[in-house]
């Protein structure tokens, strides 16, 4: 189906701030604080949060229904142009029964997130927007100062300049993790980073491939599976999917596990592609056997040797990260090792 798209950014647009999962501001007010300070100073960005950015997570918990207020309540309001989690959390799947869809669908605009933020972005996905899987406000925006160049430029390529086309490249160095957010000090930092030299994985393909991209956290995605909130069997044709994992850090054979339910769908069957983010406190070896595990479940359980796949990406849970559009047509060349989106984002 053709899916709407927002208008892209500009300096000085009204972003609106939810928490529609854990309400990590209330607990971590300094970390949420550096987050806006770097969209105004340096995006140019308004600010305009709402009520549950910095309710106390406990409240958030107790009362889904006013997460899913602030949701409706962001996508009508005529002044915001974008709408940015300030962080994940574990039970957004919650608020999806009180979202209004007619609200959502009639006023397309960014929606921003990943980890726990998957579902809202799956299911305004399925409603027909394109949406954003990338930075939070207190994962990614906070610690932006400390991160390559590469990373700015980025946000401002895909939000600001709305590229026909754009090729995704390796970051010169990755991260994972922040140092203890309960002493003020670490505001802002990542823990140590570490040169980029196993750069992306090519796990198998050597073709070219086109398809629309969907994916997110891959433990919070199987909270879908089983609901009204999954996809229909038609919805997963031409796909490009893309997959991360989260500080839980699920073993290879739990992602082995997720990933069998997806082929005894037919899954592998109809999509075009599959892409993986570096997974979270991972060992070397642990990468390796995940690596495995991803080609045998993909190859030879469910007979798709040729499928594109590429692992160890830059998105999810690892800093700098990626901003990947669902909704928009992407193209794999494994011959000559290129990812690229091959539509804008943006009206």
């Amino acid at each position: 189906m053709p899916f709407m798209k927002p208008h892209k950014l500009k300096k000085g647009d009204t972003i609106a701030i939810i928490s529609p999962s854990w309400g990590g501001p209330s607990v971590f007010p300094h970390i949420h604080e550096n987050g806006l300070k770097v969209l105004r100073e340096e995006f140019g960005l308004s600010i305009k949060e709402y009520p549950t950015a910095r309710a106390e997570a406990e409240f958030l918990y107790h009362h889904p229904e006013v997460r899913a207020v602030d949701v409706n309540q962001a996508f009508a309001d005529p002044e915001v142009k974008a709408i940015i989690a300030s962080i994940g959390g574990d039970d957004s799947v919650r608020i999806l029964p009180l979202l209004n869809p007619d609200i959502i669908q009639g006023n397309p605009k960014i929606l921003m997130g990943y980890s726990d933020t998957t579902t809202l972005l799956a299911y305004c996905n399925q409603l027909g927007l394109v949406t954003f899987h990338g930075p939070s406000v207190m994962a990614g925006f906070s610690q932006l100062k400390n991160l390559p160049p590469a990373f700015a430029d980025h946000i401002r390529a895909m939000l600001f300049d709305a590229p026909q086309t754009y090729r995704y490249e390796p970051y010169p160095i990755w991260a994972e993790g922040y140092p203890d957010w309960n002493q003020p000090e670490n505001t802002g930092k990542v823990n140590p980073s570490q040169p980029n030299e196993a750069q992306w994985q090519w796990l198998q393909g050597d073709s070219v491939t086109q398809g629309e991209l969907f994916g997110g956290c891959i433990e919070v995605l199987e909270f879908l599976k089983g609901t009204v909130y999954w996809p229909g069997p038609d919805f997963w044709s031409g796909k490009i999917l893309f997959f991360e994992t989260s500080e839980d850090k699920p073993t290879p054979d739990q992602v082995k596990y997720m990933l069998r339910n997806y082929g005894i769908q037919g899954i592998f069957d109809k999509a075009n592609g599959l892409i993986f983010g570096r997974p979270r406190d991972y060992t070397e070896e642990e990468k390796k056997r995940l690596a495995d595990v991803i080609v045998t479940v993909v190859a030879t359980e469910f007979g798709q040797p040729d499928l594109p796949i590429i692992a160890n990406m830059d998105f999810g849970h690892t800093d700098p990260q990626f901003i990947l559009p669902l909704g928009v047509k992407a193209e794999i060349d494994c011959r000559h090792r290129i990812f690229k989106l091959i539509e804008s984002p943006f009206a």
